[in-house]
């Protein structure tokens, strides 16, 4: 089956299950989307949400944000993996927000010079927030793409624009959080029986599925 004859499936599969995907990080304006999407590095979105209620109800926005030092902005997400560096980022990233106008800008470059941003968080903003058709891409969607075979990619950049490709435009938004979804609810990273997932059963090659059989396998005892 062609990749992109693959992907016309795997849409109608994932429009069925999820059809109007909401973002899984709570958040109350654009730029609480940004700092909640910037702390979810190596955190998973539960933990995230459980701990910006606090953060956001003193500074929910770049100007209360920048009133905080790092100190105090880290006694709020001191849960959260990588901490301390998102803290800095977090105080830094507010002060060129001001230093900018106090506003979130619809524009890649902005997006990410701004401290802790990267293309993937850069991406959630400008899809979720700005309507600019985007496909943010991590390290869940890019092993999803390489199952699934529209990808064969070794890094996310490269997952990204194959996706892309094979996408349509006005639906990449809404894809990558219903790959989200899917994965976390189908097709998770360990101990996957990929014969039995709505999407792998089909779309994974037979080595795939041969290999991902053989890793999940208990090592024998010597």
């Amino acid at each position: 089956m062609k990749r992109a004859d693959k992907a016309d499936r795997i849409g109608e599969i994932l429009d069925d299950l999820y059809p109007d995907p909401p973002v899984p990080l709570d958040h109350t304006n654009p730029y609480t989307l940004l700092v909640a999407v910037a702390l979810s590095a190596q955190t998973t979105d539960k933990k995230v949400n459980e701990v910006t209620p606090a953060l956001f109800a003193v500074a929910d926005t770049p100007e209360k944000m920048s009133e905080l030092s790092p100190e105090e902005i880290l006694s709020y997400i001191k849960e959260l993996g990588l901490a301390p560096t998102k803290a800095k980022n977090l105080s830094k990233m507010a002060y060129q927000i001001m230093d900018a106008g106090g506003e979130l800008l619809p524009d890649w470059d902005f997006l990410e010079s701004l401290a802790g941003v990267g293309h993937k968080t850069a991406s959630v903003v400008m899809g979720g927030v700005f309507g600019v058709p985007a496909f943010a891409v991590d390290t869940h969607i890019h092993r999803l793409a390489h199952r699934w075979g529209l990808s064969n990619g070794s890094t996310v950049e490269r997952t990204e624009k194959d996706l892309k490709a094979v996408f349509p435009e006005e639906t990449w938004s809404d894809r990558h959080l219903q790959i989200i979804y899917f994965g976390r609810e189908y097709c998770p990273a360990r101990h996957h029986d990929l014969t039995q997932c709505p999407i792998c059963s089909w779309a994974a090659t037979k080595k795939q599925i041969a290999d991902e059989f053989r890793m999940n396998q208990p090592k024998k005892k010597k």
